[in-house]
């Protein structure tokens, strides 16, 4: 068994709920994480349960449109410059077996605030032929640009640990 966590991230808030996620899985299974742009695409053939992750951007996954404005915000290198997780997953090859995967998203809490780039993703990962094994999950910044609300990375480790879990369980 192994996973991977794959994340976009603009100022750094999503890839530290990624490491967090994959701390909580690797106690179950062997984890990488990977920054989008070094994510394997090709790789899903050993991978029993993929995690992507990124930035809600206007309501959703972000477009080069939303990261050159989130550039434009940036008083220090972005940590994702290339494509997004929207491009990934469009690249990522059509599973003839059903795959296990879960998304996340790190954005503002807003009431009544609608948009999330973990349901966007959920979406096209089950058109790619995944399964998904739990529900979309929002962790939360303070603002644009972070950082992460109090208690977000422990509650990201605990989602991590639930998902290890069920994923040890189901084999």
């Amino acid at each position: 068994m192994k996973a991977q966590v794959v994340y976009e991230s603009m100022f750094g808030n999503t890839r530290d709920v990624a490491v967090a996620i994959s701390e909580g899985l690797a106690k179950y299974v062997p984890t990488d994480v990977a920054e989008i742009d070094d994510a394997d695409r090709e790789s899903g053939e050993d991978i029993d349960l993929l995690v992507a992750g990124g930035p809600t951007h206007a309501f959703g996954l972000t477009w080069s449109r939303t990261r050159s404005d989130a550039a434009s915000r940036a008083s220090m290198p972005l940590v994702s410059r290339g494509h997004g997780l929207r491009e990934w997953l469009g690249e990522l090859p059509r599973s003839a077996a059903t795959r296990n995967a879960a998304t996340f998203d790190t954005r503002v809490r807003v009431r009544g605030l609608p948009g999330s780039a973990a349901k966007g993703a959920a979406r096209r990962l089950r058109r790619r032929g995944y399964r998904l094994v739990a529900a979309p999950e929002s962790f939360f910044v303070t603002g644009p640009t972070g950082p992460l609300a109090d208690g977000e990375l422990e509650r990201a480790r605990a989602w991590g640990d639930q998902l290890g879990r069920e994923l040890r369980d189901d084999r």
